[in-house]
């Protein structure tokens, strides 16, 4: 007799009991009769009813055979899938490290090891590995751990939330549970909102796999590999922890992590390590922008027209000579200024107007004023003159300050529409119009704007001034007459900024509709759109030669555009927040960058790379940047009330001896606080706690003021500005 018989089922009759051999049923499980009721004497019917009874043990044990009794790891799978589906999931959580400890039986070879053979292995194996509760509860549980790490690593261990979160997101759109994506979201987009705002406003719009497609960012996010700077102990740690917790969802974040995230670990101690490799963090196809950024681009001097260029000698020359000065020349001065290189570009390259006498004598002040400016590049440089002008009674409304070219002007604007202007010298600020009410005055207020004002700019030759502003239009100015001459439309959205070309004549713009626009001052519609940042352009700066438009972004980027093909040459990608401010050196080789990741970035523009970074600003947004006119000084304001001083040049490749430190008076916080107050004492202790980085020269305070612009006078002196905070 077989010992596996094989037991066919055909419309519910089984096979004669007698087929089914004892040695097939379990220890324990009732023997069957069978034999029993052949032997013992009755009547015809006990008999019968004894034959059925056997019948219906054999057919008992049949559906045993066919269902065999679940093992522990079975049952407790069961049990698992029961309390999620009744939202127990405490009770889940608990049984799920319980089994976990549980050692796993050896594997039989029978065949019937499914819960279910109703349900085919393919799909039981689908729905092991897909259940939508398990990347909430993993997130919950990795998020609860690093918030109760220590101090030393939490920082660290913040930043791996951050792209777990949206691939958690994302993978539980793609797997269609779309109610569990939703909740996940609403229930964790609040922790990363400071820090990752804009992007968490577009991926809130993603509700189906359709979605996924058409979304920019989710499609860069599953895409592209996540870069994450950590040191190797805290990935240590976090690899470790989820190990030890697979069951609760820890399997999911390692996923994860493979796929989407690479970990770069940082070298050195932890507490030297903490906040660095934030800078680098992020979506990154070093690669493709590399190569993106080899593209040829002309960055010296813009030739001058050679006419224009004698007459500007000849003057220089006339002047030497009544002068009787042999060195430092006028002319040496001006030939140093207006050296052209192979790298410049083409003088057709930006036609424009005829110069005129008042541009030749605005040329000569100007080389006369950088022959006797300050130095600023020996190598132990004093440090610059800072001249701070604070604004008092502004109720909060001022929201922009410039100053003009030759700095004897200053102009604010305020959200109250309109524009005002001081004169810094104190010589009344007089109208060529005749019977005009305020020729005695020093300061004026232009009005003309419907919305707030969020940028100003004063031509080179001083005579115009642009401003724009939240009703979606740019003015031009008449410093002449103190009256509006032009409005440009174009932008549909609030404009941001607004900035002169070097040259005058051109200006750019950049808006809120995530465009920024080139215009000419006789046009009235604008010449190029620059389209291709994702999100508001919050700050637009021309490079020296005026063939080249910077761009800075809240999608953290900057770019630089050539004006004449309005495409873009350089993609500068490296920020953790909006980038408020740019500028660029004199010669015209380096960018800085600032803005609400309070970290101050100098690339190189040739090759598009950065060259360090540096800090000092503390946790507060940085507003404004100015290079010295040598461009080996650079100088910054921000929100906490300070004008910094770097060495561009320290950490670099033209990086000359290290000069000794300027005296500490200027950083001591105490010399403009009065040190009786406890909030005084408060905001000493705070500035104290700002460690800047080791190209950090000096620092200036102010009382309550947050400095909104920083400005090289053309002598290397330093202006700056902002409103008292009241």
């Amino acid at each position: 007799m077989s010992q596996n018989p094989q037991v066919k089922q055909e419309g519910g009759s089984v096979n004669s009991p007698g087929q089914i051999p004892n040695n097939n049923i379990r220890p324990g499980a009732q023997q069957p009769v069978q034999g029993q009721a052949s032997n013992q004497p009755g009547t015809p019917q006990q008999q019968q009813q004894a034959q059925q009874q056997a019948q219906q043990q054999a057919q008992a044990q049949q559906q045993r055979r066919a269902n065999p009794q679940f093992s522990p790891a079975d049952l407790n799978r069961i049990v698992l899938e029961y309390l999620n589906k009744k939202g127990y999931h405490k009770t889940e959580a608990v049984l799920r490290v319980e089994s976990s400890h549980t050692p796993t039986p050896p594997i039989a070879p029978q065949p019937s090891t499914n819960i279910n053979r109703s349900i085919p292995d393919k799909q039981v194996q689908s729905n092991e590995k897909f259940d939508p509760e398990i990347y909430e509860r993993g997130y919950s549980m990795l998020r609860t751990w690093v918030e109760s790490s220590l101090d030393i690593y939490r920082p660290e261990l913040y930043r791996v939330l951050y792209p777990i979160f949206v691939h958690c997101f994302l993978d539980l759109i793609y797997k269609n549970a779309k109610v569990e994506a939703r909740r996940f979201f609403d229930k964790f987009a609040i922790d990363h909102e400071i820090l990752h705002g804009t992007e968490i406003n577009k991926l809130a719009g993603i509700g189906s796999i359709d979605h996924l497609e058409e979304n920019e960012l989710a499609k860069t996010f599953r895409k592209n590999t996540y870069v994450l700077h950590v040191t190797r102990t805290s990935l240590n740690l976090l690899l470790y922890f989820l190990h030890e917790n697979e069951a609760l969802g820890g399997s999911i974040m390692i996923s994860l992590i493979n796929r989407y995230i690479q970990p770069k670990i940082i070298t050195g101690r932890v507490d030297t390590q903490i906040g660095e490799g934030s800078l680098d963090d992020g979506i990154k196809s070093a690669e493709e922008i590399e190569k993106f950024n080899s593209q040829p681009v002309k960055l010296g001097n813009l030739p001058m027209d050679p006419e224009y260029s004698k007459e500007v000698e000849v003057e220089l020359k006339r002047r030497d000579d009544k002068e009787g000065v042999t060195e430092d020349t006028l002319v040496e001065e001006f030939s140093k200024l207006k050296k052209e290189t192979e790298d410049s570009p083409a003088r057709e390259t930006l036609p424009l107007p005829q110069r005129t006498a008042l541009d030749l004598k605005r040329e000569i002040i100007a080389v006369r004023e950088s022959r006797d400016k300050i130095k600023l590049d020996a190598i132990q440089a004093s440090a610059p003159s800072v001249c701070m002008y604070t604004f008092h009674n502004t109720n909060n409304d001022l929201t922009t300050l410039e100053f003009n070219d030759d700095s004897t002007l200053i102009a604010g604007g305020f959200q109250d529409s309109y524009i005002k202007l001081w004169s810094l010298d104190g010589s009344p600020l007089t109208s060529i119009l005749k019977n005009d009410e305020h020729s005695d005055e020093n300061t004026r207020k232009l009005i003309g704007h419907s919305g707030s004002i969020y940028g100003l700019s004063f031509s080179p030759d001083n005579r115009y001034l642009l401003s724009s502003s939240e009703d979606k239009t740019t003015r031009l100015w008449s410093l002449d007459t103190y009256t509006p001459l032009v409005s440009y439309k174009g932008h549909n959205h609030p404009i941001w900024d607004v900035k002169f070309s070097p040259f005058g004549h051109y200006f750019a713009t950049a808006s809120h509709d995530q465009t920024a626009r080139l215009w000419s001052c006789d046009h009235i519609y604008p010449l190029r759109i620059f389209a291709g940042h994702l999100n508001d352009v919050d700050t637009v700066e021309f490079h020296p030669n005026s063939t080249y438009v910077f761009t800075g972004s809240s999608d953290k980027t900057c770019r630089m555009w050539d004006i004449s093909k309005g495409n873009t040459v350089r993609i500068f990608n490296g920020h953790t927040g909006p980038v408020n401010t740019m500028a660029v050196s004199p010669d015209g080789r380096w960018l800085a960058s600032a803005g609400e990741d309070s970290i101050i970035n100098i690339w190189d523009i040739g090759s598009g790379r950065r060259l360090k970074s540096m800090k000092g600003h503390g946790r507060n947004s940085i507003y404004s940047l100015a290079f010295s006119k040598e461009g080996s000084i650079l100088i910054s304001g921000g929100a906490d009330n300070s004008v910094r001083v770097w060495d561009i040049k320290r950490g670099t490749n033209e990086a000359g001896p290290i000069p000794e430190p300027f005296p500490s008076q200027t950083d001591d916080p105490t010399t403009s606080i009065n040190v009786n107050s406890k909030e005084k004492m408060e905001e000493i202790r705070r500035r104290k706690e700002v460690v800047p980085s080791a190209d950090h020269l000096a620092s200036f305070f102010t009382k309550r003021t947050p400095v909104y612009k920083v400005h090289f006078t053309r002598g290397n002196l330093v202006l700056a500005a902002g409103a008292f905070n009241v």
